[in-house]
C-alpha cells in the first residue's frame, strides 16, 4: 500500500471503480494523494499489479462490520447430554422429556446416555427399551441421528430437531406436557378480598 509499492508501474482502478489505466507508480501515488485517498495493491500477482484508489481506513472498517454481521447470523448447534437409567421412573422421565423438547426447540441436539450400574450391564435390552420410549415420546419434534452404541458401561444415542420445530430465540411455544394444569391455574383470577368496615367508621351495633 502507498509508498511500499515497489514496482515501476501499476494498473489503476479509480475510487469510483473506473479503469484509469496503466500508470507509473509515482503518478498513481500522486493521483491518490490529490484525492486525499490511498493507493492499495489489490492484485499483486497481475502483470502489472492492480492497485485501487480508496479510503483504506474506511475499507477496513466496512470489512470489520461485515465480518461481525456474518458471525452474528451464524447458528451454533450445542449437544446437550441427558443421562437416564434403564429403570428411570415415570416422574423423572417426564421431567427429562420436557427438557429434551425445549433443547430441540432451540435447535440443539440431545445426547441420550443410559448409564448401567452393577449387573445392569448384562441386560442392555433394558437400556434400549428406555431409549425407544424416549424416541416414541419425542417423535413429533425429534429424529434419530445416531443409533444406540455402547461406550463402556454407557449406551449412547443422539437425536436432533425435526425440520420445522426450531423456534426463534425468545419465542414461546405450546406448553409442554404436564404444564397444562399450571397454565389453567394461572388463568383463574384470584378471589376478590373480603371488604370490611372502612378505617375510622363506627362499628355497627347488633340488632336486639
Amino acid at each position: 500500500m502507498g509508498r511500499r509499492i515497489r514496482v515501476p508501474e501499476v494498473r489503476v482502478i479509480g475510487a469510483d471503480g473506473s479503469q484509469v489505466g496503466i500508470l507509473p507508480t509515482y503518478e498513481a501515488l500522486k493521483l491518490a494523494e490529490e484525492q486525499s485517498l490511498d493507493l492499495v495493491e489489490v492484485s499483486p500477482r497481475a502483470v502489472p499489479p492492480v492497485c485501487r484508489i480508496m479510503d483504506f481506513g474506511k475499507f477496513k472498517y466496512e470489512e470489520s462490520k461485515k465480518e461481525k454481521a456474518s458471525r452474528r447470523h451464524q447458528s451454533t448447534v450445542v449437544i446437550k447430554e441427558i443421562k437416564l437409567r434403564p429403570k428411570t421412573d415415570k416422574h423423572d422421565l417426564a421431567f427429562k422429556l420436557k427438557h429434551i423438547h425445549r433443547f430441540l426447540g432451540e435447535g440443539n441436539k440431545c445426547k441420550l446416555v443410559i448409564v448401567f450400574r452393577g449387573r445392569e450391564i448384562v441386560h442392555p435390552e433394558t437400556g434400549q427399551a428406555m431409549l425407544d420410549q424416549v424416541v416414541k415420546a419425542s417423535l413429533d419434534v425429534a429424529v434419530v441421528e445416531q443409533k444406540p452404541i455402547m461406550e463402556g458401561r454407557r449406551m449412547v444415542m443422539i437425536i436432533g430437531p425435526r425440520a420445522g420445530v426450531i423456534r426463534p430465540a425468545g419465542a414461546s411455544g405450546a406448553p409442554a406436557p404436564g404444564d397444562q394444569a399450571g397454565a389453567a391455574k394461572a388463568s383463574v383470577p384470584p378471589a376478590a378480598p373480603a371488604i370490611g368496615p372502612r378505617f375510622g367508621a363506627a362499628p355497627t351495633s347488633p340488632k336486639p
